[in-house]
């Protein structure tokens, strides 16, 4: 039987884009700090994190992000302020969303060469150990949290663990696509991993989400690992060489995934959390019924 650490401690989250697709916006603030109804969009995914049992929370920024390091901060000023003038309500959520201390650290990626390059910064902080990787643009709502059920599958069959959805067949070119193997409870073993594929060549329709599980030999390997598409160090390539040597299952999740790095995802996340909230949704429900309608 193959030995694994049954626990995953870690998340890796790169926040070190540019988010040139939401200029001017992000020429002073993170895409990451960007709000979907009144919460920053890194908060979705750190809480998917907490919700799988995370303990240590690993962003690696680059220049102009230590906002994100600010916000996972306390803000003695606010606080304060917030006491003084009996804002209870509004404490105890900021309160609730504060990180315990010793729970977050930070690192520099001080070139944008890539997510493999971005994964790779975060090697010392990791370790040994097996992590998960998040990226932020991508939040995500389901009966059951992404993170949440990759761990579950996880504990069950250690390797490395990606997340998958089926997109329309002839959308497959546009994504990374696995090749779908035996079936597991949750998933599937994947048999190949191709990064945009020609049309008419996908070996399925699953395409890869933006939630990973990777032990940590990926770490040697992104060490050595030649520029690809873009220039740029890639993941997959990583993943590539790690299938060689050990397995890659597939988390098949179940739910809506908003790519909040477009401006066509951001709207969607916004209007689709928005309507969730028993606060807000009556005061926009008819006014959003409007502008459907208006569109006919």
């Amino acid at each position: 039987m193959v030995k694994f650490e049954n626990t995953i401690r870690i998340a890796v989250f790169p926040v070190a884009g540019l988010g040139t697709r939401f200029l001017p916006a992000t020429k002073a603030v993170p895409k990451e700090m960007l709000t979907v109804v009144d919460k920053p969009v890194i908060q979705y995914v750190v809480d998917e994190a907490i919700e799988a049992g995370i303990e240590h929370f690993v962003f690696v920024t680059g220049r102009g992000k230590a906002v994100i390091q600010d916000y996972f901060d306390i803000q003695f000023e606010l606080e304060q302020t917030l006491k003084a003038r009996n804002k209870s309500t509004e404490l105890s959520l900021l309160q609730t969303l504060q990180p315990s201390a010793g729970q977050t650290s930070f690192t520099r990626q001080q070139e944008p060469l890539g997510l493999g390059h971005a994964v790779w910064c975060a090697r010392d902080i990791v370790g040994h150990e097996p992590f998960a990787l998040l990226l932020p643009d991508m939040i995500m709502r389901g009966e059951k949290a992404c993170l949440k059920g990759m761990v579950e599958l996880y504990e069950k069959t250690g390797g490395n663990i990606v997340a998958v959805e089926e997109c329309a067949p002839d959308q497959a070119h546009k994504y990374g696509i696995v090749g779908v193997g035996d079936a597991l409870e949750g998933g599937f073993k994947i048999t190949q991993m191709v990064e945009k594929p020609a049309k008419g060549t996908a070996p399925s329709n699953f395409f890869i989400n933006g939630r990973y599980i990777l032990q940590p030999e990926i770490f040697e390997i992104l060490s050595t690992q030649e520029r690809g598409a873009g220039n740029e160090i890639q993941l997959t390539d990583g993943m590539l060489k790690l299938a060689n040597d050990q397995p890659f299952a597939g988390y098949h999740f179940k739910g809506q995934t908003f790519d909040c790095g477009s401006k066509d995802g951001f709207i969607l996340a916004n209007v689709a959390f928005a309507i969730e909230r028993a606060d807000i949704r009556p005061a926009i429900e008819d006014q959003l019924k409007a502008l459907l309608a208006a569109l006919k």
